[in-house]
């Protein structure tokens, strides 16, 4: 009868209702424990960063051009948003412990690999591979820090890991950064090893397993929802390049996308044993947060992605400076994770969330009043205020997240979290940067229409011709005074369009319903 309960995920292996004082899971050293769940988390999340500012020099190394060393991105989000779904039924198969130490053994070996590429075609198979067991370790590193905490501590569980969550994708150029400029490329990836190794002791001898139980796989789901991950990726990271729709091959990758969402959609709504159990769509906050995680996948990447090209190049700030300016945007998550973690079961947590919100518009709003003449103190307090926002944001609305969902299913409900996170991110880099593109060219043609004699009183523009190669340096330098000016009319512009995104979200915050009592975990619906 109990192994009958087991092979079925029953409630015999794992009690649907918590115990306050007792976690899911118990450990023997939870501290040591959670250095270790964290040090993985971290590093995969580091990972999908480190490499962007190391990209021009592989490009030559590895015997690439521009637009394909791209690649090397595009490779690892693809493999980890299409591995993504498949986490619950492997940690179900395998056990969890069991899944996560397999997930951080590949990936240390699969970066060793990707440092040791010496071609393209190599690093695509190598970041692939990285990418796969990438997709494993977040939402495992996720469900095991709430079940090695008691219920009352899970919110507080969750604004650590939230901190990592966070701050991995600031601290990645910077790293990245310092380790190309007096390194070698290379160690972006080899830093892995020696941090993997020790997260993986730390894990091996400590990490507690939820039960194993045998739990059919729905292949026709899993096969059409990465089809529609994978063509949406490719459509998102080859756009720009493509030139959007006047491409077949980017018109053919969203067609592909539609129909294999579509296609998905009715399987998972009518199949006996679906990719995904129903119970978890019928959850309200879960469904809620999953909609939270594409508007926060989009505006908290966009502005990461977009702060790096824009100081470097229009206000001439080396990768080391950018990446201190950038920096208190993690010490604001950090207070505000910190704080946030304080208040939950005091103060509503929908009223955290909206505060949040608020925050975080505020900051871009401020963002968009920005001009070439600042100094570096405007990029610093909007930072700070930016992170103040993503904590009081981030860390409630996974707490609440998983607050009515029953403990079955937390390692599904993270995947579609992160999957949905991931999604929103690509989709939110590829947004700002067509809009960048776009906008960059039309001020440029709005500004250089102003450009008169009137504003050059030094030069006869009808008669400059004469001057010869002096004539070319004026307007070169004309050029790229309106350059400036275009790109930073077009930044701003962005840092718009993402303030307002954050403002017209804040009706979802009704949507989300209010856990009973203190219990940060309960029974799902």
């Amino acid at each position: 009868m109990a192994s009958a309960a087991a092979r079925s995920r029953g409630p015999a292996a794992i009690p649907a209702t918590p115990t306050l004082g007792k976690p899911l899971l118990p450990t023997a050293n939870k501290g040591l424990l959670t250095v270790g769940i964290m040090a993985a988390m971290v590093m995969q999340i580091l990972d999908t960063t480190i490499a962007n500012v190391a990209l021009p020099h592989m490009t030559t190394a590895l015997g690439a051009t521009g637009d394909t060393i791209t690649w090397v991105l595009t490779s690892y989000i693809i493999a980890t948003a299409i591995a993504l779904p498949a986490t619950g039924w492997l940690s179900d198969r395998l056990g969890s412990r069991n899944l996560f130490l397999i997930a951080v053994g590949g990936f240390i070996v699969a970066s060793m690999l990707c440092g040791t590429a010496v071609n393209l075609s190599e690093m695509v198979v190598f970041r692939v591979f990285q990418g796969i067991f990438a997709a494993f370790i977040n939402p495992l590193s996720q469900t095991s820090m709430i079940d090695i905490n008691p219920p009352e501590r899970q919110a507080k569980a969750m604004s650590v890991w939230g901190m990592g969550v966070m701050v991995g994708p600031i601290l990645g150029p910077v790293i990245g950064g310092y380790l190309t400029d007096n390194f070698n490329w290379r160690w972006c990836f080899y830093v892995n090893v020696p941090v993997g190794a020790l997260t993986f002791a730390l894990l091996w001898f400590l990490l507690p397993s939820r039960p194993k139980a045998e739990r059919s796989f729905d292949f026709t789901g899993f096969a059409f929802v990465g089809i529609a991950v994978s063509a949406f990726q490719l459509m998102l990271d080859r756009g720009q390049n493509q030139d959007w729709f006047a491409s077949w091959e980017i018109i053919i990758e969203g067609l592909v996308a539609a129909s294999a969402l579509w296609v998905a959609l009715i399987h998972l709504s009518t199949a006996e044993k679906p990719l995904f159990d129903r119970h978890l769509f019928k959850n309200r906050n879960l469904v809620t947060a999953m909609f939270f995680m594409v508007v926060i996948g989009v505006s908290t990447m966009a502005p990461m992605a977009l702060l790096p090209p824009m100081l470097q190049q229009l206000f001439g700030y080396s990768v080391v400076q950018t990446g201190m300016m950038m920096a208190p945007r993690g010490v604001g998550v950090l207070v505000t994770m910190w704080l946030a973690g304080q208040m939950i079961g005091r103060v509503d947590t929908r009223i955290v969330i909206a505060v949040g919100l608020v925050l975080f518009a505020w900051s871009l709003r401020t963002m968009a009043s920005w001009s070439l003449e600042m100094d570096s103190w405007p990029v610093i307090v909007s930072g700070f205020i930016q992170g103040l926002g993503m904590g009081l944001v981030f860390m409630p609305l996974n707490s609440l997240a998983f607050a009515t969902l029953d403990q079955h299913y937390r390692t599904d409900g993270s995947s579609l979290l992160n999957l949905m996170r991931s999604i929103g991110q690509s989709a939110g880099i590829s947004m700002v940067t067509v809009f960048l593109t776009r906008n960059i060219q039309q001020s440029h043609a709005d500004l250089a229409q102003h450009i008169t004699d009137k504003l050059i009183p030094s030069f006869n523009l009808s008669q400059i011709f004469q001057y010869g190669i002096v004539s070319d340096a004026v307007f070169e330098m004309l050029d790229g005074m309106v350059n400036k000016q275009a790109a930073m009319i077009a930044y701003i512009d962005d840092f718009y369009l993402m303030a307002w995104l954050s403002i017209l979200v804040l009706p979802l915050v009704l949507l989300l319903k209010k856990p009973k009592g203190k219990v940060e975990v309960v029974h799902a619906e």
